[in-house]
């Protein structure tokens, strides 16, 4: 009897051990399943950020391109302002040394 008894607690705490370990790995696959939802989280809001950054550069370069033709353009015309004065007072000053 003694010996059956034994077998018996000996089967029974295989079986909760066995239990323990389906709970335990249970636990562990709920744990990697958060663990991995939230890296994919974390993941997908760093690439938006990194899109709104990209975003936010496109549109600061196209502003700064936009600031700069504005700048050449207005140069070429101070340039051609002041070639164009100089050509009239040459013609002027040429036109009074003929009179």
């Amino acid at each position: 009897m003694d010996q059956k008894e034994q077998s018996i607690r000996e089967a029974k705490r295989l079986k909760k051990r066995n239990a323990e370990e389906a709970e335990r790995l249970v636990k562990e696959q709920e744990r990697k399943k958060v663990y991995l939802a939230k890296e994919l989280a974390i993941e997908e809001a760093q690439k938006e950020r990194e899109a709104k950054r990209a975003e936010k550069r496109a549109a600061e370069e196209k502003e700064q391109l936009e600031r700069e033709r504005i700048r050449r353009e207005a140069y070429f015309a101070r340039e051609r302002a002041i070639n164009e004065a100089q050509e009239e007072r040459r013609l002027k000053a040429k036109k009074q040394s003929l009179e």
